[in-house]
């Protein structure tokens, strides 16, 4: 994963920019590589990029949704952790 934001550490995670493509709606995963690289500069390889689905959903923050094809979305699945207290 190289490009604009080599520099910014933690800021330039691979979950991070997932999260952020996502944020605007439900993505299959070439689309989420390819919104990525068009808001931040960075080309996240495949590895990277399903790495970060998976730890993702692994922690209830992402999930996929019914696979359309051979192609699966995903979507946010929660903002903020159950049970916290700042959920509108």
């Amino acid at each position: 994963m190289h490009g604009a934001f080599d520099g910014l550490g933690r800021f330039a995670e691979p979950w991070l920019l997932v999260l952020t493509s996502l944020s605007d709606g439900p993505k299959h995963g070439y689309a989420i590589m390819v919104d990525v690289a068009a808001f931040s500069g960075v080309w996240m390889e495949p590895g990277t990029l399903y790495g970060a689905l998976s730890r993702l959903e692994r922690r209830g923050w992402v999930r996929p949704l019914a696979a359309a094809g051979h192609r699966r979305r995903y979507e946010i699945a929660a903002v903020w952790p159950a049970g916290d207290s700042h959920r509108s």
